[in-house]
């Protein structure tokens, strides 16, 4: 059993004092908070070195945090071991009879799966065990390879499920609902292109694989139509794919749609920014027999001609972007539509190709009584990206990428467009402000 030191829990009573002393006496990054609903503590992570610090901050009596700061006062709460199997870990313990809180893991910060060991059995150490969001038996993951089963989603904790909740929002005679299949973990180095680690790392936390954590948020447009612009990663994941990628879909699309009032059955049209899989995964799903077929039934898809052709014929390069089973059986069940130029989808919904991510990469315009929103895609793929240089490393044509956000983003801000993130893991939707020399986003959703 291969055991890493995670993090050092402290539990404070004064944040900004706490804060003064770590992030600006010793100069360590703080990272955004993330509240664990179900214990009634917000988690703020102090990456150093391979370990980080977590300051713990009660947010209700309930808490353990406040039970502890009341009997104790702030100081050293646990410490946190990182394992790869933590089922296979309480299984050992509880054979050797060390006694334990949790006796089963439940779900902790950052959507990890986490259980503590009573200080009694660890030398008057509070001692937590975690497993890293995306971490599974490797035995499990060959397993399921093997049978060729799909990606099993990984647990979620309850702030990451409400940050996948459906988000509604009435735009002129358009109502846009940002919806979610899950998350995603890529790269964080190819997400953010020639920009080093010592900036991207402070606007977006890696795991010990270097990933980060990536929402992926399709839009529904309900107008004289019902529309679904991307429908995310979908379930025909291998699991040794949904391993590499971090995929959590506790949460995916068709709880959305629910939420949202609609089902498969309802969409009229699924619009495509690009063919990629985590944008082109959902469109598809395999029958009973195996065999992948249009997810929604009534729908005509519509994609743009030269992206289709990429993606149809794909080169070394990117290769592993396309999955032909998720966009080829479009065509042989004839609901593809295929545009050749920027054009008006439906009333008041227009795309507008931006190449750079792909050739033929396109975002969506959405414009009514006398309001725009712009669906960015892969574009701007979240908040993180505003400034220019700032590029994915995944963009075939950078320089266009570059080029066009010079362009685009002043008219953005002049012009007070919506935009919508689909990468974005906490924030739909937003305008951009420019303060101070800076853009920031003014969220929305």
């Amino acid at each position: 059993m291969k055991v890493t030191l995670d993090h050092v829990g402290i539990a404070v009573s004064d944040l900004s004092a706490a804060l003064a002393f770590f992030r600006d006496g010793l100069g360590l990054e703080v990272q955004a908070p993330e509240e664990v609903v179900s214990q009634h503590v917000r988690a703020h992570f102090v990456p150093a070195g391979e370990s980080s610090l977590e300051l713990l901050e009660a947010t209700a009596s309930a808490s353990p945090i406040a039970r502890f700061l009341q009997k104790r006062g702030p100081g050293l709460h646990h410490i946190t071991l990182r394992v790869d199997d933590i089922h296979g870990a309480l299984d050992r313990l509880k054979r050797r009879g060390v006694r334990l809180v949790d006796v089963e893991p439940r779900p902790g910060a950052e959507g990890g799966l986490v259980a503590f060991i009573h200080p009694s059995s660890a030398h008057g150490v509070l001692v937590e065990l975690k497993q890293a969001a995306s971490a599974a038996p490797a035995e499990a993951h060959a397993a399921s390879a093997s049978q060729g089963r799909s990606a099993a989603p990984a647990e979620a904790d309850p702030a990451s499920a409400s940050a996948a909740m459906a988000k509604r929002l009435q735009f002129g005679a358009l109502e846009l609902i940002s919806v979610s299949d899950g998350c995603i973990r890529l790269d964080g180095g190819a997400m953010f292109g020639v920009v080093p680690k010592t900036l991207w790392e402070r606007r977006a936390g890696a795991d010990a694989r270097n990933r980060i954590r990536l929402g992926m948020r399709p839009l529904i447009v309900r107008g004289p139509r019902t529309m679904i612009i991307d429908a995310g990663v979908g379930d025909k994941l291998p699991a040794k794919l949904g391993d590499i990628y971090g995929l959590e879909r506790h949460r995916h699309l068709d709880h959305a749609l629910a939420e949202a009032g609609l089902s498969a059955g309802d969409i009229d049209i699924v619009l495509a920014s690009h063919l990629h899989f985590d944008h082109a995964g959902g469109f598809t799903r395999r029958d009973d027999d195996g065999v992948a077929r249009p997810r929604f039934p009534r729908a005509q898809y519509v994609v743009r001609r030269g992206e289709w052709e990429d993606a149809m014929a794909p080169t070394d390069r990117n290769r592993a972007s396309y999955m032909p089973e998720d966009f080829a059986p479009l065509a042989d069940a004839g609901v593809l539509r295929l545009v050749d130029e920027d054009a008006t989808i439906m009333p008041g919904v227009r795309v507008r190709r931006t190449g750079g991510h792909t050739k033929h990469h396109q975002m969506i315009v959405l414009e009514s009584e006398g309001r725009t929103a712009v669906f960015a895609a892969d574009f701007i793929p979240t908040t993180a990206h505003l400034a220019d240089p700032w590029v994915m490393g995944y963009d075939l044509y950078p320089m266009d990428t570059f080029e066009g956000k010079r362009a685009f983003i002043p008219e953005a801000i002049a012009r007070e467009y919506l935009i919508f993130f689909e990468h974005d893991p906490d924030v739909a939707a937003g305008y951009i402000r420019e303060r101070d020399g800076k853009r920031v986003v003014e969220q929305v959703l």
